[in-house]
């Protein structure tokens, strides 16, 4: 059979387990999104639109799924060329929303590169790890693959995107620390990084992002400028209470007291309307989704399509981790959505294509027949 057929039959292994957390937690997203639109009255402009990129990326996940894993390997270095080659193209063609310069217009459609090269950097790493042969003490594989990562790094933080620049980062260094690195090479690391946010708070970020990190170290400083949001999020989350107020009824989402509720701050829709049940469920769903991705990496028969699932777990990890800890106060706002649940077209069909290709791994993989 060539690499580059679908695999008959493509159910075969297929893990329905894991499409069933993500189809659940994309509904949640969308039954919360149409509650933030109703709030708008300007008609379900973000519901509709959210509802044809789940049918897009559902029809994605189905492709990825059917196709074989080594069909990814194949590609890896054209993705991550193509996904470096957008987000160059974006600085200078793309449109400039709330600051950022990240978005190709199609139309009435827009496209995000930088959700793209978060696909992109998983698959490629997980290239790279293949081709080290599992000899990863060295240094030249550190500085190699850190260097192959920093390259959209610096490019997405040049929109600004601190957020998407600080997810790709978490990528690698989670990547490094499952493969073995050495434990001096991860000191350095610690320190390159460390050296790198100094870096970046003199000569890259911005006046607001550096308010932000500011105002999440003293929640005080500003409570009707950089804090606002995080004050009227925790009020959102704290409101709901153990069963929520119900679908439709959030006085902070609905009442408009708290801003970008369909993308940054979705969970604390959630967690008003439909409570600390709610929440749960969130959650549940993820470690569901995470577990079963882990599972899928530990049967798989190559390192690509382990390091492959891995990375793209990191990823779901990382972006949950950030986004719920900036909604509770506990992190920096970064702008980071929640994976499946956020509204955006590209977020959506990106993450749905990943556990598209982990199925392909899992249908590769005997040792996960059942």
């Amino acid at each position: 059979m060539s690499r580059f057929s679908f695999a008959a039959p493509w159910t075969r292994h297929f893990d329905w387990l894991l499409l069933a957390a993500v189809l659940t937690l994309s509904l949640v997203g969308l039954t919360s999104i149409y509650s933030v639109d109703l709030s708008r009255g300007e008609g379900l402009n973000f519901f509709s639109t959210q509802t044809l990129a789940l049918v897009i990326a559902l029809a994605g996940l189905l492709v990825a799924g059917a196709l074989h894993i080594t069909w990814y390997e194949s590609g890896a270095r054209f993705l991550y060329l193509g996904a470096i080659i957008l987000l160059a193209g974006v600085l200078i063609f793309g449109e400039t929303i709330r600051g950022t310069t990240g978005w190709f217009r199609l139309g009435t459609f827009s496209f995000q590169p930088a959700e793209l090269s978060k696909a992109a950097v998983v698959i490629f790493l997980a290239w790279r790890i293949e081709r080290q042969g599992r000899q990863f003490g060295r240094l030249q594989f550190v500085a190699a693959t850190g260097t192959l990562a920093l390259i959209p790094c610096l490019l997405i933080l040049a929109q600004p995107d601190l957020g998407s620049a600080a997810v790709l980062a978490g990528i690698w260094f989670g990547l490094m620390l499952v493969v073995g690195t050495r434990r001096r090479y991860i000191l350095g690391l610690a320190a390159a990084i460390l050296f790198a946010l100094a870096a970046g708070w003199l000569f890259l970020f911005q006046d607001y992002q550096k308010e932000r990190l500011l105002t999440f170290i003293d929640p005080g400083r500003d409570p009707l400028g950089a804090g606002y949001n995080v004050q009227q999020s925790l009020i959102a989350v704290g409101a709901g209470q153990f069963f929520g107020r119900g679908l439709g009824f959030g006085s902070q989402s609905q009442l408009h007291f708290l801003p970008e509720a369909q993308t940054d701050f979705i969970i604390s829709v959630i967690g008003e309307e439909l409570g600390f049940v709610g929440l749960l469920i969130i959650l549940g769903l993820y470690v569901v989704i995470i577990y079963r991705l882990i599972r899928i990496a530990a049967g798989c028969r190559t390192d690509f399509a382990a390091y492959t699932v891995l990375g793209t777990a990191l990823l779901f990890f990382i972006q949950l981790t950030v986004n719920a800890g900036a909604a509770l106060g506990l992190l920096p706002v970064t702008g980071v959505t929640l994976p499946f649940v956020s509204y955006g077209g590209s977020s959506l069909i990106i993450n749905f294509g990943l556990v598209g290709i982990a199925e392909s791994a899992a249908r590769s993989s005997p040792a996960l027949a059942e």
